[in-house]
């Protein structure tokens, strides 16, 4: 049976039925609150969601969804991977990944704030892909039995600090503290009928900014996972941000304001709503 994985208050839950049920009770303790060993366990999940029976540990709507991959070791972003994305910055299309890193500690959870560290920030809703399985040259047809999940992401962008240099600092501009939000949870890749082509939307204060579908994305799921283990070793719960679509604020010149509302929506996964607001 297929599985969202969520985090309620720092421990691993199992989502079903409305409400959350306690990883660590309904696994009789074989599996620890820890949602990292969840992730790195995501094959026995199944069989445990299959056998969730009564009435769920909490209400999901009182038991507020955290953050799902609190400890990752590595975060990738990838940068111009839809055409339309690419055209409206006036880029010319890659002809591998533009890849850049967030440092982990930029992420939080679906309803946290966005804390504005620039006048210039900006909204790019993303697929997230959850490594769940330790691998590397990972062949493409082997990298959907190697990922644990999907989620949404938020890959906000400060684009001063991101465009202060040449060559831009990526990685800089798109970490600052609260600028990955993600989740709501992790859907397993068996509750998608096409895990390649999924949509996606942003809006910001109920006007919608971006849509589109996975499918068009230039370098799909398997190109980017193959690429990556080709160059790493990828391990459990590292993620990979697979690229924003095209609607972004910097090509208008209109960025997120305290007060801001932002919702990201991915299709078979759910909605993250994160307020903006001033740095203190």
């Amino acid at each position: 049976m297929a599985f969202n994985l969520g985090c309620v208050n720092q421990r691993a839950v199992l989502v079903a039925n409305g409400g959350v049920y306690d990883l660590e009770r309904h696994s009789g303790g074989k599996i620890s609150s820890d949602p990292m060993q969840a992730i790195a366990r995501n094959a026995e999940l199944h069989e445990i969601a299959a056998g969730l029976a009564g009435a769920p540990d909490g209400a999901l709507e009182a038991a507020p969804l955290g953050l799902c991959v609190p400890r990752p070791q590595k975060v990738f972003g990838i940068g111009l991977n839809y055409k339309a994305h690419a055209a409206e910055s006036g880029m010319d299309l890659p002809t591998s990944p533009v890849t850049f890193t967030k440092f982990p500690s930029c992420l939080v959870g679906p309803t946290d704030d966005i804390v504005l560290y620039g006048p210039t920030s900006d909204w790019e809703v993303e697929l997230v892909v959850v490594i769940g399985k330790r691998g590397r040259d990972i062949a493409k047809e082997d990298v959907w039995g190697a990922v644990a999940g999907l989620t949404c992401g938020q890959d906000i962008s400060e684009r001063t600090t991101q465009f202060a240099a040449k060559p831009p600092h990526f990685d800089l501009g798109k970490s600052f503290d609260t600028y990955g939000p993600i989740g709501p949870m992790i859907v397993s890749v068996d509750q998608f009928d096409n895990p390649d082509d999924i949509g996606l939307s942003c809006d910001v204060n109920g006007e919608r900014k971006q849509e589109s579908r996975t499918s068009e994305l230039i370098f799909d799921v398997p190109t980017l996972v193959s690429y990556l283990s080709g160059i790493c070793t990828l391990e459990p719960g590292d993620l990979i941000f697979t690229g924003t679509p095209d609607g972004v604020g910097v090509t208008k010149g209109t960025f997120l304001q305290p007060g801001d509302s932002v919702v990201s929506i991915i299709e078979g996964i759910g909605t993250m709503t994160n307020g903006c607001v001033e740095r203190s």
